[in-house]
Order: structure tokens, then sequence, then C-alpha cells
């Protein structure tokens, strides 16, 4: 194993070992956030990536990592999303909640992570016919918001930190 495999997967189980010490691996999480009633995850969802965008941000300016972008493609985002969503609601697992999950013990999540995998098989057997049709819906190319806004990256990290720590500070006003 490389030291790039090496180093994803001590990423992987550092950040199963957050999941599950934020409890979001639980049921009453999963079912709480999609009914609004609980922001664990999206407290957790929205933490991650704000230390992961200024993560990236720091790197690609150290040069010791290079970006590239997916293209912006509607199709594949709403079809994506509307698929991931159904998947969730039915589950009450995500990708990720359902591997850890399942490293809990909770071997009912196994059915979910074996139906990502049949439905990536799908995916690649039928993409001929999604590359003609959703994947050719609206599509804006490589482009990214900084772009877009014509900002620097960095405008575009600390302002969505900010609106982030508004939302934490509403969430627990609230309760939730």
């Amino acid at each position: 194993m490389g030291i790039d495999q090496t180093l994803g997967l001590l990423t992987g189980i550092a950040f199963g070992f957050l999941l599950q010490k934020g409890r979001v691996l639980r049921f009453g999480k999963q079912v709480g956030a999609m009914l609004f009633k609980d922001m664990t995850i999206f407290k957790f969802m929205l933490s991650a990536i704000v230390v992961g965008m200024f993560g990236i941000l720091i790197l690609a300016d150290q040069g010791i990592i290079t970006q590239s972008h997916k293209p912006m493609n509607v199709g594949a985002i709403v079809v994506g999303g509307i698929l991931f969503g159904i998947g969730w609601a039915v589950m009450g697992f995500c990708p990720g909640t359902a591997v850890g999950a399942v490293g809990e013990g909770r071997w009912h999540a196994i059915f979910g992570i074996i139906g990502m995998l049949i439905g990536a098989a799908v995916y690649a057997q039928l993409y001929p016919f999604f590359k003609a049709t959703v994947l050719s819906w609206a599509d804006f190319g490589k482009i990214s918001l900084p772009q877009v806004l014509g900002v620097s990256p960095w405008i575009v990290a600390i302002g969505f930190t900010l609106i982030t720590l508004v939302m934490f500070k509403f969430f627990e006003k609230k309760g939730l």
C-alpha cells in the first residue's frame, strides 16, 4: 500500500471515529435531520466542509495540490441529489454514515452499501445513455463559485464560514 492509500485509510478511520463520537450515525439523528428537528448532522457536515475548504485552499496556495473541478452539470446534480435523498430517506443513512454504522456492528446498513455498489455498476453500464441525456442538460463546464463571482476563493471561504457560524448560532438558539 502506497503513502496515498495509507493516508486515505487513516483519514477515513479518523472521519469514521468522528462520525461515531458526534453520534451522527444514530438513526434518531438521521430522522431528526430529515425532519429539520435536529441539526447535529448539518452542523457536523458544515464543520467538515469549512475545515476541508480551508485545508484545500492552503494546500493549493502552497502548490502541494492542484484543484480540478468537476463540470457544473445541472442535470447530473438534480438527478444525483434526488437519488441521494431517496436513498437517505429509505435507508436512514448517507454513504459515509452507512459505512460507519456497519463499523459499529449495525449490519442492516450493509444493504444500503450493497445498493450503492449496485447503483454504481448500473450507472457505469448506462453511462453512454446518461451522457447523451442527463449529462448534457445545462452543462456549464468546469466553473467555480469564485470564478462566477469574480472574487478570490478566500473571500468565498470566509463568507461561507461566516454564514455557517450564523447558522450555528441560530440552531443553538432554537435548540436544534
